[in-house]
């Protein structure tokens, strides 16, 4: 019975409905009493209501932000795609296979740390031999496929190959067909580029225990999927990380993890998802203070009843940039898009407008 209800909610419309009616029927043909079929039903309802499911529709950013034709690639000549295999939900290999037959025209470029490519230097390199870049691979390749686009003045194409592929997502390139049809088209939309300490991001950025959090829930998604994984990941290292002193903005602080987004991120509550809106000039700064008695329990409580948003340990604001020092003379330890680099005494978070140029599918729907 919860797996119907949960599928109602998740897919409204004729799926969710049909779902909804074999679980009913199910629980009738194993004689459920209709007093526990209610309870269940209820049961997972409060749950919905707690951990919102994610909107998976294109970023209002991409469909209002102003769009410019470039050469369209009808067979991909002159799309140079770098893939890394190894990175994403393993199903890499796959992706490139489909890009050769889809588009036999585009130079494709593997990327085999066996023998000794450098990833880096392979994406820069193919950013300068073609008319646009595109990357297969999880948010660390696709953070470098970015800077490589950026350098180049070339627009980047996404094939959604990752684990979670946030940011193909949030573009609206939801599969290779999209991705295909939006080289194909020719259509190009610029969108925010975050910047920490000089590394640019497209997601999101962080300093404090944040990449620990998102390394533990990357260990665990595959057995627990990604809410509860997040919610675990969470308990496990606030039980063992230390807090930072850092100076925010002229402010002294003691937090355990500050998260920047590139654009506001969507719930406001709890973990954030998705985006809105890919060109509002904004960076979503998250903080959860160390000070406050209890601050751990206090926080764990409150991720428990989804009741983030009212927790008095959680602050979140919009910054058009952030200004950040550590204490002590140490160095930091910052995250942007899942890959881990030692930063600046005093560092710089802020915004590039409108700086990377991306294809997208011609569509004219919008959240």
């Amino acid at each position: 019975m919860a797996i119907g209800v949960a599928a109602a909610v998740e897919s409204p419309g004729p799926a969710g409905a049909a779902a909804l009616t074999g679980a009913t029927a199910y629980a009738a043909w194993r004689r459920t009493r209709a007093g526990d079929a209610v309870v269940t039903a209820l049961a997972t309802l409060a749950t919905v209501g707690m951990y919102p499911r994610v909107d998976d529709s294109p970023a209002r950013g991409v469909t209002v932000a102003e769009r410019r034709r470039v050469d369209p690639l009808p067979d991909g000549t002159g799309l140079v795609v770098v893939a890394n295999p190894a990175s994403g939900s393993g199903s890499g290999a796959d992706m490139i296979e489909a890009i050769a037959d889809r588009l036999p025209g585009a130079t494709i470029r593997r990327c085999d740390p066996t023998s000794g490519d450098d990833l880096v230097d392979l994406v820069h390199r193919a950013a300068a031999d073609g008319v646009a870049l595109g990357v297969v691979g999880g948010d660390g390749t696709v953070n470098l496929a970015a800077r490589a686009a950026l350098d180049a003045g070339v627009p980047l194409v996404v094939f959604p190959g990752g684990t979670l592929n946030h940011f193909a997502r949030d573009l609206g390139v939801d599969s290779l067909d999209d991705a295909v049809a939006a080289v194909q088209a020719g259509e190009v939309v610029a969108i925010d580029v975050g910047v920490i300490d000089d590394r640019p991001f497209l997601n999101n950025a962080s300093i404090g225990s944040y990449s620990e959090l998102v390394d533990e829930r990357e260990r665990l998604e595959s057995r627990f999927g990604k809410w509860p994984a997040m919610v675990v990941a969470l308990l496990r290292v606030l039980r063992r990380s230390r807090s930072v002193d850092i100076t925010i903005d002229g402010v002294d602080r003691r937090v355990w993890m500050v998260f920047f987004g590139n654009g506001g991120y969507e719930p406001s509550g709890f973990a954030p998802s998705t985006r809105p809106d890919l060109v509002d000039g904004l960076l979503d700064v998250r903080l959860i203070d160390a000070t406050a008695p209890l601050s751990r329990a206090r926080l764990v409580v409150a991720v428990l009843l989804g009741a983030l948003a009212r927790s008095t340990v959680y602050e979140r604001r919009l910054a058009n940039s952030v200004s950040i020092r550590c204490a002590d003379g140490g160095r930091s330890r910052l995250a942007a898009d899942g890959e881990t680099f030692d930063g600046s005494r005093a560092f710089l978070v802020g915004k590039r407008p409108a700086a990377l140029q991306v294809h997208v599918p011609e569509r004219d729907d919008r959240r």
